[in-house]
């Protein structure tokens, strides 16, 4: 039976992956509904391809270049937030969330809440919600399947095992570009050392919080939350070659990991054929080639990042989405190029120690909440760096 599957995020780096994926298993997926931001001649070229339903796109220009450019064979075309929720609330058996950051929040819970089963790639999703939007999967009695290759790795090496027995989650990280790297060094980072990650192939906002570990950061938040466990029991290790993609330790000591080539096919792959494996064309392991895989504990004090993770989850349910949204706003002033690299984690750091002062810790957050604790960590952080200007 054909898999309809909706995309949110269509013309990035999940979103192109999950195409490829589709297409080479012509007749088991069909795409019915694709949203996408600012690239309307990749976004076109993808409709073309796959000949969707309903499309979202960002403007209103960007619909009308694209009704232009495909003419008569154009779908149904939609914009903007409206657009995206229209997307996620298509029919569908399973919405691929591959858009990135708090953009991705409020489509996904509308695929959640319209009975759609969601593939994870947006992981601010659960950073910036975890336990409002988890209760919102459970109340929808949708399954969520992790596209993050960690998570999967995680979700992968759970199976058949007793929540009960699970002692603590290991996420490896690569180190970066910067793994290496004196700190006096990274001081002085450009932008287009920041984006060259040694494995991975990310767009620009993914590949700058993968040299500070803040990606990392954001993954923590995530897996306490997509598994139910408590904060000290999820750990980071640093291993440069990505060949393990994540660890579960057990209660007796044992350990599983999954581990497999550097490539988001085969977690994609994964999510879209659930509880299948497809034979999808990814570079075969070879570990005999590879020769050794090394590990290391990751240094905080050059990547501080890294700790602010589990200072978010022990504050009040709103600080991992001001940690998430002041991080989105340093990020992009980096980019474009109005900040240091080092000056990333000082205001991720500021922002969030400002939420914590100030915040109740023990109240239960709305989506409202979130929505306005979001608003205004964006706000902060803006003023922080215009102030610095």
């Amino acid at each position: 039976m054909t898999r309809r599957v909706s995309l949110l995020g269509s013309t990035g780096s999940i979103g192109e992956q999950t195409l490829d994926v589709v297409a080479e298993f012509p007749g088991r997926f069909r795409v019915v509904a694709m949203a996408a931001g600012r690239n309307v001649g990749k976004l076109a070229a993808q409709v073309k391809a796959h000949r969707p339903e309903l499309v979202s796109i960002g403007s209103e220009a960007g619909a009308r270049e694209l009704s232009e450019r495909l003419g008569a064979d154009a779908p149904r075309i939609v914009v903007g937030d409206e657009g995206l929720i229209a997307v996620a609330e298509h029919p569908a058996d399973l919405v691929i969330a591959g858009l990135v950051g708090a953009v991705g929040l409020q489509p996904t819970l509308a695929a959640v809440r319209a009975g759609r089963d969601i593939g994870l790639a947006n992981k601010e999703v659960l950073v910036m919600a975890g336990a409002f939007f988890q209760r919102a999967v459970k109340d929808a009695g949708v399954a969520l399947l992790p596209v993050d290759s960690e998570h999967s790795a995680i979700f992968q090496a759970l199976a058949g095992q007793r929540h009960e027995d699970v002692d603590r989650l290991l996420l490896t990280a690569s180190g970066g570009p910067f793994r290496t790297w004196p700190a006096e060094r990274i001081a002085e980072a450009s932008i287009e050392q920041a984006l060259a990650h040694p494995n991975w192939d990310m767009g620009p906002k993914i590949s700058i919080d993968s040299a500070t570990l803040m990606n990392k950061a954001l993954e923590v938040i995530e897996a306490r939350w997509l598994f139910d466990v408590p904060p000290e029991r999820v750990t980071v290790v640093v291993h440069p070659q990505s060949i393990i993609h994540s660890l579960v330790e057990f209660v007796d000591g044992s350990v599983i990991a999954q581990l497999g080539m550097p490539d988001m096919k085969m977690p994609i792959a994964l999510a879209l054929s659930y509880p299948e494996r497809l034979p999808v064309t990814t570079p075969r392991l070879d570990l005999a080639a590879i020769g050794q895989l090394d590990f290391e504990a990751p240094d905080t004090k050059r990547f501080p990042c890294l700790d602010l993770a589990w200072r978010a989850l022990a504050g009040p349910e709103t600080a991992p989405a001001v940690l998430n949204a002041a991080n989105e706003i340093a990020v992009a002033a980096f980019l474009d190029g109005h900040i240091s690299f080092p000056r990333i984690a000082s205001l991720n750091s500021r922002v969030l120690s400002e939420h914590l002062d100030r915040a109740p810790k023990d109240q239960a957050s709305t989506l409202d909440d979130v929505i306005a604790a979001d608003s205004d960590a964006r706000l902060a952080a803006a003023k922080l760096i215009e102030a610095s200007a």
